[in-house]
């Protein structure tokens, strides 16, 4: 008599199981992530979660530039910016790019992200340091995280860590922050995190995605306003999706960083050109921020606004160095019941909370939009105020 018995079909694994794991921690916390699809027509809803600092992803102007890019150019750029994927149009925005911002020269990427990951990656070969401010964006942090060179994070905004780090290392280095934090939207010591680099002859990159458009003269950034504009020993990288209302980043700095990332940064060898669309917007608003530099100036009255009007309401608000106003919340689940609430009054505004930000600081974002007007203004921070949490 056998005694073999039949086999009880076990349940199929995967090697993704763990990922339901995961998936009910992110739920039990509270840090479930959802897409939202955004109207083309935004109906009554105000917009202050975007980065349209000065208001022109919508305007008339910038969406021309990009159909007419396109009907020119075609949709897409077919290649890498060395094979086919650079057009007279990706020089053109180099060019007014680099002679608006104070640099000898600039390069174009397909993102800002992939500009900062091209920074750091080809400029901090093997035996170098990199001194990286502990609040800089993830895509600095990747960056860091793909260089060969050692990091070293410093505490944020701390002139002092950076050229003690510097001095311990006393080698090839470079210091990397963001010109304005995009949770809190302060400002970094620009002029002082210089004068450490230059005292160990460190060179300073500086992510000025959150500056362009809104600080200096006219809008043409925290490093034009720091005195920081062509000089030899700094970069700055920038995004063209936000106060330029396109997608795309760039790089500037002197020429021969330019022609080092040509030959050396992966980001740039081997991802497909912007688009040509994105190209033609991006320089339709840089024209039109020389025709209207006041947009910068206004931009920054909003934030200034903003803030004293939530202060006055009793809530907990960041001074604003730039167009980014945070407000505190008590939360995560906190923030993201109050940002619901006030979409369902017909205001979208930012929610930051971890893992995007550390514990204990979840946040409300605004953008100060240059095209607000003073009762939008009054109008967003009583619906604020209004569902704030108890």
């Amino acid at each position: 008599m056998s005694t073999n018995r039949p086999r009880v079909a076990q349940p199929a694994s995967t090697p993704f199981d763990w990922l339901d794991e995961q998936a009910g921690l992110r739920s039990a916390a509270g840090l479930v992530r959802t897409l939202r699809p955004r109207a083309a027509d935004p109906g009554g809803l105000l917009d202050l979660a975007s980065n349209d600092y000065l208001g022109l992803t919508r305007h008339p102007a910038i969406a021309e530039g990009a159909a007419g890019a396109a009907r020119r150019w075609g949709g897409g750029a077919t290649g890498s910016r060395l094979v086919t994927g650079t057009t007279e149009l990706h020089a053109e925005l180099e060019r007014e790019l680099a002679e608006f911002c104070g640099f000898e020269a600039a390069l174009v990427f397909s993102s800002g992200y992939t500009a900062n990951l091209a920074a750091l990656t080809a400029l901090a070969p093997h035996g170098s340091l990199i001194v990286s401010d502990a609040s800089n964006h993830a895509s600095l942090i990747d960056g860091c995280r793909l260089a060969r060179a050692e990091t070293q994070v410093v505490p944020h905004a701390d002139p002092a860590a950076v050229r003690k780090t510097l001095e311990a290392h006393g080698g090839p280095a470079l210091m990397v922050t963001d010109s304005v934090f995009s949770v809190d939207g302060d400002a970094a010591p620009l002029d002082e995190l210089a004068t450490a680099c230059r005292e160990f002859g460190a060179g300073l990159v500086i992510d000025d995605a959150h500056g362009l458009g809104v600080l200096g003269s006219g809008g043409r950034g925290a490093p034009h306003a720091a005195g920081l504009a062509g000089a030899p020993d700094t970069v700055v990288t920038l995004t063209l999706s936000k106060s330029f209302g396109s997608q795309g980043g760039a790089v500037l700095g002197p020429a021969k960083v330019i022609e080092h990332l040509v030959n050396a940064a992966r980001t740039f060898i081997f991802d497909t050109g912007l688009a040509p669309a994105s190209a033609g917007a991006a320089l339709a608003a840089l024209r039109l921020l020389r025709a209207e530099p006041q947009r910068a100036e206004r931009a920054r009255e909003v934030a200034a606004e903003l803030y004293r009007l939530l202060t006055a309401e009793g809530l907990a608000a960041v001074r604003p160095e730039a167009a980014v106003v945070s407000v505190r919340a008590p939360s995560p689940d906190g923030a993201v019941r109050w940002a619901a609430d006030c979409r369902a009054e017909g205001l979208a505004v930012g929610c930051f909370r971890p893992p995007s930000v550390p514990d204990g600081i979840s946040r409300l974002r605004l953008t100060a939009r240059a095209d607000l007007t003073d009762e939008q203004i009054a109008d967003a921070v009583r619906v604020i105020s209004r569902n704030a949490p108890g």
